[in-house]
């Protein structure tokens, strides 16, 4: 199994929280870091806009990225939401071991 961090913004904690509860909660990802206080700048509808976002780092496997990607925008305020996925090259194998296994589809809790 491929582990990846997949990233999205949020405009508020509120949402980005429950974001986060859903992606957990649906095994689509086995943890997420909710990030607040981050700065975006980015060029919308042909004007540079600034906003004021919370992050999150879902950390799923490369099989749930579909599902995942349709959940987020199935919850997400945004028009066009924020879902780029980065692929984990390395890192201690315990933990992407319970990646693997908290995203497994069928798992029991």
């Amino acid at each position: 199994m491929t582990a990846i961090a997949c990233l999205c913004t949020c405009p508020d904690a509120a949402s980005a929280r429950r974001i986060a509860d859903a992606l957990v909660e649906a095994r689509l990802a086995a943890c997420v870091n909710v990030l607040p206080g981050i700065t975006s700048v980015y060029r919308w509808q042909g004007k540079v806009e600034q906003a004021d976002e919370v992050l999150l780092v879902a950390k799923t496997v490369r099989a749930r990225l579909d599902a995942l990607t349709r959940q987020v925008q199935a919850l997400h305020p945004y028009e066009l939401p924020e879902v780029v996925a980065v692929e984990i090259s390395g890192g201690l194998p315990a933990y992407l071991d319970w990646i693997a296994a908290e995203t497994r589809t069928g798992a029991n809790d």
